[in-house]
């Protein structure tokens, strides 16, 4: 199940968990989706993944014990470890490189 943190990792946009602008990789590091097409240009600076939409939970449980009333969101605000030239260097080794092919 994911955590669904609430902000972006790169600018500390929050992201409830209702956004549509929340952006994943597969070790659940979030983006905004300004960070996603910009500095970071798909391409996570933690682990060099590509980046997806992130699904959104239903709020109501439309199946018993599912939903944000059974399994909330994190409420824990996680910040990315690279600075912008760290990030910026990372990705322009790898982003020429189809996701599939990294």
């Amino acid at each position: 199940m994911l955590i669904i943190k609430p902000n972006c990792e790169c600018s500390n946009v929050s992201l409830p968990a209702n956004s549509s602008k929340a952006y994943i990789c597969t070790y659940e590091c979030t983006f905004c989706e300004d960070c996603l097409t910009g500095i970071l240009q798909g391409v996570c600076p933690n682990c060099g993944g590509d980046l997806q939409r992130r699904p959104i939970r239903p709020v109501k449980a439309y199946r018993p014990g599912v939903g944000l009333q059974h399994h909330s969101a994190s409420k824990e605000r996680v910040v990315g470890q690279f600075n912008e030239q760290e990030i910026t260097t990372f990705v322009d080794k790898i982003k020429h490189i189809p996701a599939y092919q990294r």
